[in-house]
């Protein structure tokens, strides 16, 4: 008998760890960090232990490598997990590096510790083209193959598809790990599986549609407009992988667009001075989401056409004259206390994305006190973060506590979500509908409450002949 169990992302968004399990032997799909408040765990130590059994399980098959889908890996290996860590191609190459840093903000900074988990990891990792069926294992009564497939969320993201075998027959189970929204930056579209008896879905945005990707292209223009008319930064908390570089993607085409454009300066000190777009500076603060982006940069080939034709064109998207990228912390800090004193316009894109650590908080402290400010929020922000809080308090003229200190919110607050990495409901709907047969049952996870059931009940119309479940936790 073929079971699907839920270590994580079941009442919540975040925790990303589900279980297939065969008679005998099990792999585990993603083993993410919690996040935020979700049935009153959090990022601390004891919520990071592995508190299933993993003697049974043969492999660690990775969706993306999202902190929240590969946080507890150390933990995963300390428990002691020995198997193959299956990922795709790309996800071979950044999960070495996005657990490095995981490591050395919560985990430990011995130099020395963290090398030896990483070459742990690095030996263990079994990298897999798309499209490629792969034998997890084979005995006498069963065995179980995965094939990833493009799921357009970030750089590496896959959904996966579980061929197990047993003395009862043969049933494909598909994890759709988180999928991406269509017609995003850079990554293709991902295709909806050819078969799939067993689905376990995401349903992060289940009960909301994004913007199309012109509407919201040109809202980013607006909030940006703001920076060069009254001298302010635009702060955006982001993820170090995937929106971040879909952000410059997206800068870069606006400036290449209107570069020579005037928008004339409100602000007081101005003295009404005419800046064009090419005069805005986009500043990356974060070590690690330049290295992502280094990374996105090499790996073109699995961008999508728009993208490598804008480079044959002589573009360079993620690479333009108008972006600073900061490495060092004396130069953050530096960078922090010049844009809060001066009135030079200004994008600043730091992690992360959900405010809760890193050198946004810098930012937040120094800048959320000045209307000439503007946050931009271009992703999901989790119950009990301090994005929530700024996104939901910021219209009242709110405050926010940013590490034991109350911080008033004068700045503008937006959000523009269809940037975020994650389908909305219509995309996700059409995911399932592209399945030629529906699947005998439909799991949700991955989402808020209201935004499962909301899914829940637009599954059910749409396929009346498939048993649609919200897993408890």
């Amino acid at each position: 008998m073929v079971s699907v169990k839920h270590h994580g992302a079941v009442t919540g968004v975040t925790g990303s760890c589900h279980e297939l399990r065969l008679s005998g032997f099990g792999v585990l799909i993603d083993c993410g960090l919690f996040q935020g408040q979700e049935q009153g765990r959090d990022s601390s130590a004891n919520s990071l232990a592995i508190d299933f059994p993993v003697e049974h399980i043969r492999a660690l098959i990775i969706t993306h490598v999202h902190i929240d889908h590969v946080g507890r890996i150390p933990y995963l290996l300390a428990a002691g997990f020995d198997g193959p860590i299956i990922c795709s191609e790309p996800s071979a190459i950044m999960l070495p590096e996005i657990l490095d840093d995981a490591l050395r903000i919560g985990f430990t900074r011995d130099r020395g510790l963290i090398n030896r988990v990483l070459d742990r990891i690095r030996s263990q990792l079994v990298p897999l083209a798309y499209g490629q069926w792969h034998e997890v294992f084979r005995d006498e009564s069963e065995a179980l193959n995965v094939r990833l497939q493009r799921a357009g969320h970030i750089l590496g993201s896959a959904y996966v598809e579980c061929d197990a075998q047993t003395v009862e027959g043969q049933e494909r189970i598909v994890f759709s790990g988180d999928l991406g929204a269509p017609h995003s930056p850079l990554l293709p579209a991902p295709k909806s599986p050819e078969k799939a008896d067993r689905l376990i879905i995401e349903s992060t945005y289940g009960d909301k549609n994004h913007e199309d990707r012109e509407s919201r292209r040109y809202r980013l223009k607006s909030v940006l407009e703001h920076a060069l008319e009254d001298g302010g930064t635009v702060l955006i908390p982001a993820f170090s992988i995937g929106r971040t570089q879909e952000l410059l993607y997206e800068i870069e085409g606006l400036i290449a667009e209107f570069g020579d454009e005037a928008i004339e300066q409100t602000g007081d000190s101005s003295s009404s001075i005419a800046l064009n777009w090419k005069d805005l500076e986009i500043v990356v603060d974060s070590p690690l989401a330049a290295e992502f982006t280094r990374i996105y940069r090499d790996l073109k080939p699995y961008w999508d056409n728009e993208a490598r034709a804008l480079v044959k064109a002589g573009r360079h998207p993620l690479s333009f004259e108008q972006l600073t990228v900061i490495g060092s912390h004396e130069d953050h800090l530096n960078a922090v206390d010049y844009l809060a004193r001066s009135h030079r316009p200004c994008v600043v894109i730091a992690g992360s994305g959900m405010c809760a650590g890193g050198r946004v908080v810098n930012y937040l402290k120094a800048m959320l006190g000045d209307r000439r400010n503007d946050v931009l929020f271009v992703g999901y922000q989790a119950a009990g973060t301090p994005g929530r809080d700024i996104l939901t308090y910021g219209s009242q003229g709110g405050w926010v506590e940013l590490d034991g200190e109350r911080y008033d919110i004068r700045a503008r607050v937006h959000s523009v979500g269809g940037y975020s990495a994650h389908a909305g409901q219509g995309d996700l709907l059409t995911f399932v509908d592209g399945i030629p047969r529906s699947p005998k049952e439909i799991r949700i996870v991955h989402g808020d409450a209201g935004a499962k059931e909301a899914l829940r009940v637009e599954l059910q119309i749409m396929a009346p002949e498939s048993k649609v479940l919200i897993p408890a936790g």
